[in-house]
């Protein structure tokens, strides 16, 4: 399969909050809006197949995007000290996610790579699949999601150092456009360790071994 990869490492990448607006539509609206849509494409929201869609498309835009309604920070707190004085990486590959760009609308379909040194404190794993979970359900772009993963990490835990690699098949570049079905996207960030020392940096991405793709 053809790679097209592209390796962003920012040193210091923080999005904005995200400005919601003041007023959240109903979920009548919302349907209503679906509908809307429907008519747009040409075709009749009140037939047979289509016509309870507007509903089924605000409920799995409930879950797509329940991001929004979740603070990362607080899957974090809950920390370990008791881990015997181990400080070599942590690392926790393959977390699959779907999200979607906020230029398209369209799925992004991907998997995580998280790594991390311990400073005396060790977080579940299980709440590194779930930080990847709530960047992911929202409006995104790859280098966004990469790097908040990584500064979240970093300002909760307090590590020696952070690294995230993100691999991403985009929808919005896979079906329409360019259609170059075969593309994966990879982004990076590393803090610390992992940007400042070549060898930690390379013990993390010979241990993710791109040469599996998002697809797979």
């Amino acid at each position: 399969m053809n790679k097209v990869e592209k390796i962003h490492s920012a040193t210091s990448v923080h999005a904005p909050a995200a400005k919601l607006p003041q007023r959240r539509p109903s979920r009548a609206e919302a349907e209503q809006a679906v509908r809307t849509l429907i008519r747009w494409t040409g075709d009749d929201p009140d037939r047979e197949g289509l016509d309870e869609t507007p509903a089924r498309v605000v409920r799995a835009y409930e879950e797509w995007f329940a991001g929004y309604g979740e603070e990362p920070e607080e899957f974090l707190q809950r920390t370990f000290e008791e881990v015997a004085g181990y400080n070599e990486m942590v690392l926790l590959r393959g977390i699959r996610f779907v999200s979607h760009c906020e230029h398209h609308m369209a799925p992004i379909i991907g998997r995580a790579h998280i790594g991390y040194l311990p400073n005396n404190r060790v977080v579940g794993i299980s709440k590194l699949a779930r930080l990847v979970e709530v960047y992911t359900k929202r409006l995104q772009i790859q280098e966004r999601i990469t790097a908040e993963i990584a500064t979240t990490l970093e300002r909760v835990l307090q590590p020696q150092g952070v690294a995230v690699v993100i691999e991403g098949i985009h929808g919005c570049m896979t079906s329409r456009g360019v259609s170059q079905r075969d593309a994966t996207m990879v982004t990076s960030h590393m803090l610390g360790a992992f940007r400042d020392q070549p060898a930690t940096r390379h013990e993390f991405l010979s241990a993710i071994d791109l040469r599996g793709s998002a697809r797979s």
